[in-house]
């Protein structure tokens, strides 16, 4: 192949860079004419700086670190293109076993709703905060993720200030079971497989899915620089057409198998196949030697259409950008967020048909508080959330 068909792509060992690994594994990228190749990196900065200076043409990236880039809060401003997802869900929040300990004293129980586990957190919060004991510490990946917001969104519903009643953190995925390990963190919000190896390991416990906070929740997305799908539309339509027929040989359950054991080289997730099989089947270990249970809508792959860039998501992620004033609300930052998803380029290359395409309904209901999200009117949204736009 010549270097016009050559893409290289950054990925994070997680369960959900799988369409990249397949596309790249199964022939689904030579068959487009596509040399794909895949550079494992570490930490989530390192996704943001290598597409930024243009180290990788494209990257498993998170949605709201997309949206950041764009609007240029944390970083340089460097409009990104988000015009495909990589899936949907596969997170959790986990806790360590002297935390889940503590809750337990308060209601928490295993496969309890969000909201038994919140209200169980806070009075553990409450009793820490009346002996005048340290906070709590929670990490998150980055501070422009949905992890960090899914956290941020199940502590408030319960009554828990994050940015007051505990401390939360930064950590690279990779590092979070270790962390748990040392003592250094009291929970986090993660991909898998870490949860479950946290799990596996016996240092801590899943107290909640974020398939449970909210189901159907957006995650990574296929990301590149503005500049470089103007530059190679012919090449990220490949891409996308690759990635597609990747993401649907994962969810089809005769691949799980094969797929768990692809991802388990150290040249891609590196953890053991039979814990990646725990998050693609939908059945995860809650606590140390538990039996598995079955968590609805935990990852989909390409279920729900579960590829497709929703500027709906765009726009969740920017309102909660504006919710903890990592950012000030105007209709001129709204607009260009959602311009970062581009379902355009994904209808182009997929060649869809209307019957194909998402329904355009503007309203999410699938929050555990019931609250749902209107993505036409985002003051009136984060009003409901007693966060209002000033």
């Amino acid at each position: 192949m010549n270097d016009s068909s050559v893409i290289v792509a950054g990925f994070i060992p997680l369960l959900d860079c799988a369409p990249l690994v397949v596309a790249s594994e199964c022939g689904f990228a030579q068959n487009e004419g596509i040399e794909l190749t895949l550079v494992r990196e570490t930490s989530w900065a390192n996704i943001r700086d290598r597409i930024v200076v243009g180290h990788f043409d494209v990257a498993h990236m998170l949605g709201p670190m997309a949206v950041a880039s764009t609007l240029g809060i944390g970083h340089l401003k460097v409009p990104i293109v988000a015009p495909f997802s990589f899936g949907l869900g596969g997170n959790a929040i986990t806790v360590s076993l002297a935390l889940w300990r503590d809750m337990t004293l308060h209601g928490a129980g295993v496969s309890a709703s969000p909201a038994v586990q919140g209200a169980a957190l806070k009075q553990v919060v409450a009793e820490r905060m009346a002996s005048k004991r340290p906070p709590l510490t929670f990490a998150m990946v980055y501070p422009f993720s949905s992890h960090n917001y899914l956290l941020r969104y199940w502590l408030a519903s319960c009554g828990i200030d994050p940015d007051q009643d505990v401390r939360l953190v930064v950590l690279p995925p990779p590092l979070l079971v270790d962390a748990m390990r040392e003592g250094q963190i009291d929970g986090f919000c993660v991909g898998e497989p870490w949860n479950s190896l946290a799990v596996s390991v016996g240092v801590g416990c899943i107290v909640a899915a974020t398939a449970a906070i909210w189901r159907h929740a957006p995650e990574k997305v296929l990301a590149c620089r503005h500049e470089w799908a103007q530059r190679s539309p012919d090449r990220l339509q490949r891409l996308l057409r690759a990635l597609s027929k990747a993401a649907h040989w994962c969810a089809a359950p005769e691949n799980r198998r094969e797929l768990a054991r692809l991802l388990s080289d150290p040249r891609y997730v590196g953890a053991p196949a039979d814990i990646l099989s725990r998050g693609l089947s939908n059945e995860l270990g809650l606590i140390p030697a538990g039996a598995p249970r079955a968590i609805p809508y935990f990852y989909e792959v390409a279920g729900h259409r579960a590829n497709y860039p929703l500027r709906s998501h765009a726009l969740w992620f920017y309102s909660q950008m504006v919710r903890w004033k990592q950012i000030e609300y105007s209709e001129e930052l709204q607009a260009a967020a959602t311009e970062t998803y581009r379902p355009d380029i994904y209808h182009a290359a997929l060649q869809l048909d209307e019957l194909e395409i998402p329904s355009a309904s503007r309203e999410d209901r699938g929050f555990f508080d019931e609250i749902p999200f209107d993505a036409s009117d985002i003051r009136r949204y984060l009003s409901s959330l007693r966060a209002p736009v000033e």
